[in-house]
């Protein structure tokens, strides 16, 4: 006898409690509600997306770690690691200049900030230097010399990614040179922690929805939606200018791989909302890291290019702060020379490789940039203020799928990259599919599948 299938009404009831993504999306939608009904108490939430960050934040270094070290052992190459670091390099210096040019070039043909007429004295500086917190982004020596750790368990304690990846690299390495036969206890067991990891955000993320709704309702409830209003010019631009900028990302991933962005766009639908919903791309690191290893890409390729790249490819940051730097000229009335402009990109290569975990780098980017040039008052930058949170939707979109290409194409380029497992994947072959989300439990694996197909 055939087995009944459910009613439409009840399939449709089901969703929500099988779908990440519907649960993100319903969350999203209740805090925009929620803080602009009840902005006191919105304010109040603010702990629910702390906490999840937090919790994510637990597990991103040893996730890494153990990626990285099982990502070398088993490709048994040592040589072949360092060709893919360097061509992360590469990738990441090309697609962060394009970023910085391409904003910059945006901001000469839409002219944001022209007849704004802004007199930079009535600014509050104090407000940048509370967002700041006072700190500065380090120099060039002092990211090259931060990025070597000085404790193999301080690496992991003050989660430095750029550090754990370096103590990675050194365990994968001597697991290379040691052999199997005189260690044969240690890669098994790393990869067993790495399992135990991946459980653990598949715990994790069930808390996903309540993080959402809480950092949105706050959002709204800070800002409420009349800044839209205000600096609606700049906002479009940004948003076009990384809508285009995305575009070209999509035409190199076509070409390098043969890969849609759009498929993976899908692919990665819940784990885009929950970085948009909670402006966080660490948030969801760990389940970026999972769905690009299940779509073909090799361990040692997403070890190590997705973590680089958070350091050192920071695409949608780049746009922002070209657009924001000629924005804040044209508001105090500075007109910025072709050689300023070019001083511009040059300053912004380097300070927005330190900009990671820092709070209000951008800020302090811009700072930098402004005093760099000494024809913008460094205090203009408090112009951005009140507009800097809604562009956190831009950059996050902007630099996840930034690295998430960085991560195809480099495996491409080194022949890390399963060409044809990632296109069963991508256009939802049920089997693949059921492979790309281990951290549904037994009993909801059919009805992901469903979802994913």
């Amino acid at each position: 006898m055939p087995p009944s299938v459910p009613s439409l009404p009840r399939r449709v009831a089901h969703i929500p409690r099988t779908s990440l993504f519907v649960q993100v999306l319903c969350a999203l939608v209740l805090g925009i509600v929620v803080g602009k009904l009840w902005p006191d108490f919105a304010a109040d939430l603010q702990p629910l997306g702390d906490g999840f960050t937090r919790l994510i934040k637990t597990i991103i270094s040893p996730l890494v770690f153990c990626v990285v070290v099982v990502g070398i052992a088993k490709a048994g190459d040592l040589k072949a690691f360092g060709r893919i670091g360097l061509k992360a390099l590469i990738w990441f210096e090309v697609a962060s200049t394009l970023a910085l040019v391409i904003g910059l070039l945006a901001a000469n043909v839409v002219q944001p900030g022209s007849g704004m007429h802004v007199d930079p004295s009535t600014l509050d500086t104090s407000a940048v230097d509370a967002k700041t917190g006072g700190g500065s982004l380090p120099s060039t020596t002092e990211f090259i010399v931060n990025a070597i750790p000085t404790s193999f368990i301080g690496a992991f304690a003050e989660n430095s990614l750029l550090q754990v990846l370096i103590l990675a690299c050194l365990v994968g390495a001597a697991l290379l040179h040691l052999g199997h036969t005189k260690v044969p206890q240690v890669l098994p067991a790393v990869e067993q922690a790495q399992e135990i990891i991946f459980a653990v955000v598949g715990f994790i993320m069930r808390l996903a929805p309540i993080a959402v709704f809480g950092a949105m309702a706050v959002l709204i409830g800070q800002y409420g939606l009349g800044v839209i209003e205000t600096y609606a010019k700049l906002i479009v631009l940004c948003y076009v200018a990384a809508a285009f900028f995305i575009a070209l990302l999509a035409v190199a991933l076509r070409l390098v791989t043969g890969i849609s962005l759009w498929k993976f766009l899908r692919y990665i639908r819940a784990e885009m909302l929950l970085a948009l919903g909670t402006a966080s791309t660490e948030s969801v690191m760990p389940r970026v890291m999972q769905k690009l290893r299940k779509a073909g890409a090799r361990d040692d390729a997403v070890g190590l290019v997705l973590p680089t790249g958070y350091s050192f490819n920071l695409d949608g940051a780049s746009l922002y702060l070209s657009i924001g730097t000629l924005f804040i000229a044209q508001a105090v009335g500075v007109d910025l020379s072709l050689g300023q402009q070019i001083t511009v990109i040059l300053v912004l290569m380097l300070t927005s490789k330190g900009m990671a975990g820092i709070p209000g780098s951008a800020f302090l980017a811009l700072s930098a940039t402004a005093s760099s040039l000494g024809a913008i008052p460094a205090g203009a930058v408090a112009l951005l203020l009140g507009v800097d949170r809604i562009m956190d939707s831009m950059r996050v979109v902007t630099n996840l799928l930034g690295n998430c290409v960085a991560v195809f194409a480099v495996s491409r380029w080194e022949g890390a990259l399963d060409l044809e497992k990632a296109k069963k994947v991508l256009d939802g072959d049920a089997e693949a599919a059921r492979e790309a989300t281990p951290e549904v439990p037994a009993q909801q694996t059919k009805e992901a599948v469903t979802e994913a197909s």
